[in-house]
């Protein structure tokens, strides 16, 4: 697979059918490329919550708006600029702000393999 620089324009935000209805992923790289690791952004609407058991190793990046997430060992607040790492098999709750967020995200292995 070659270099690649990726924009939010370039992204087809799909809805997944378990997943509240605010919330869109958009994968760019995924095991359809054959790489190791799944890139993609994901877009939160306003007040959105995703509770989910994590089932791989995942690094979100916030891009715009702000989210937190609470696991078993507290909650932390993310904003433009700033990085959560979600280890595998961590329990978590992610909400979105009044305002909403995008993140782009970094899975180790691929999230959609493993949600299967």
């Amino acid at each position: 697979m070659p270099v690649q620089k990726f924009a939010v324009a370039d992204a087809n935000f799909e809805r997944l059918e378990r997943q509240e209805p605010a919330i869109d992923t958009a994968n760019l790289v995924d095991q359809r490329h054959g790489g190791p690791v799944t890139i993609g952004y994901g877009r939160y609407g306003p007040g959105a919550v995703l509770e989910e058991a994590i089932a791989v190793h995942d690094t979100m990046i916030v891009l715009e708006g702000e989210v937190s997430v609470t696991s078993d060992t507290g909650t932390v607040a993310a904003g433009p600029g700033d990085i959560v790492y979600m280890p595998e098999g961590e329990r978590v709750t992610i909400r979105a702000a009044e305002a909403g967020a995008l993140t782009a995200y970094v899975t180790y292995p691929h999230w959609q393999e493993a949600r299967l």
